[in-house]
């Protein structure tokens, strides 16, 4: 390997899984949410690959991330869904981005760079951005709708709950959702009325509304944690890393910070370079699987920060060399980034995000190499 660890990404399946949320989706427009780098598997890859899948709209966390697709030259609307700093509302609106607003401050803001469309957001539950007040999100959006230099472009809110089957606060926020924003959306029907994000779009026709907003499923991870090519996702990106020293580990010799292995007995030590520096998390020691040369093998001792270290066995074949997978891996058992996340008591998402920028970023289309 030219480089210590690969993510390879199969930008053929952030296609198909795009189209199966447009399908699920039921006709709603697509807003593929490319926000965080990708998720780890690379935003500008990822954005092109969920146009070609059937998104309309891009969603990105900051202004800079909008900046960086325009640059990019890509023309498609993208909606930059976080707060901003003033100089970042100017890097937004130079953008041509749609703004997410639910103060008169920020609609203010906006009007002195010269207007932008603005979604505006209400608090249905989530407890983060956006007016918990039905009245003044109403007023913010009359407010803008009336605007000379702005115009209303939506209205949204973001679910808290959409990915825990069975939840009674889901059903809640949607209908306070619904009945916020029907009314508002019978006067200015131009106006995208959105909330779903991949678990609300695959768990409730009902939240689909006039557009979604997809994200984790578009890689291949199961919004819900549980199994991802039983909704019919296909993980988008492969970890891996290779063989970079194999020794022998007699009993009572021990690997690692901490000598938190120990041989009971005798076997042989594979030292993969990839670490929590790398993204790969220091608590996944002693309690992981990685596949060498095709079979599930134990991470032993404690993630550091380059390092990794993996139990072959005492009748190991495997050299320096042998290729290691930490992610995919094909085969009938898989590394999934929801048994990962797991392990590590956290969700899918992380897993992906994680990833450094020393893992280097390959593309392929089911198997053919793509420029990066």
């Amino acid at each position: 390997m030219a480089q210590r660890a690969v993510a390879s990404v199969n930008t053929a399946a952030i296609e198909r899984n795009t189209a199966l949320m447009a399908q699920a989706a039921g006709g709603a427009t697509v807003c593929a949410v490319v926000k965080a780098d990708g998720y780890g598997h690379g935003m500008m890859q990822a954005a092109r690959a969920a146009l070609a899948g059937g998104a309309e709209w891009l969603a990105v966390a900051t202004a800079a991330e909008a900046a960086d697709l325009r640059e990019a030259g890509i023309g498609e609307p993208v909606l930059v869904m976080g707060a901003m700093t003033d100089e970042e509302a100017a890097m937004a609106v130079e953008a041509r981005a749609d703004l997410v607003a639910w103060t008169a401050e920020f609609i203010d803001l906006v009007e002195s760079l010269g207007g932008a469309p603005i979604h505006v957001k209400l608090d249905s539950g989530m407890g983060r951005l956006g007016t918990r007040s039905e009245d003044e999100a109403t007023s913010l959006a009359e407010r803008v709708a009336a605007s000379g230099a702005s115009r209303l472009a939506g209205l949204m809110t973001h679910f808290a709950t959409a990915d825990e089957a069975g939840d009674d606060f889901f059903g809640e926020q949607l209908s306070c959702f619904r009945a916020w924003a029907q009314p508002l959306s019978d006067r200015y029907p131009e106006a995208l009325v959105h909330a779903a994000n991949s678990a609300a779009v695959l768990r409730e026709p009902a939240a689909a509304f006039d557009m979604v907003r997809p994200g984790v499923a578009l890689y291949g991870m199961d919004p819900f944690g549980e199994d991802a090519g039983a909704r019919g996702l296909e993980p988008a990106l492969g970890l891996s890393s290779w063989v970079g020293a194999a020794k022998r580990c007699e009993p009572g010799e021990s690997v690692g910070y901490g000598r938190a292995f120990v041989a009971r007995e005798p076997t042989v030590i594979a030292t993969v370079p990839i670490g929590y520096g790398d993204g790969w998390r220091r608590a996944l020691g002693n309690r992981s699987e990685v596949i060498v040369a095709g079979e599930r093998r134990p991470v032993v001792g404690m993630v550091s920060m380059d390092n990794l270290a993996v139990d072959l066995g005492a009748g190991t074949r495997v050299s320096v060399g042998e290729p290691v997978d930490l992610l995919g891996g094909g085969g009938p058992q898989p590394v999934t980034a929801e048994e990962v996340a797991g392990e590590l008591g956290t969700i899918n998402y992380e897993v992906t995000c994680a990833l450094t920028s020393r893992v280097a970023r390959a593309y392929h289309r089911d198997g053919e190499r793509v420029p990066a």
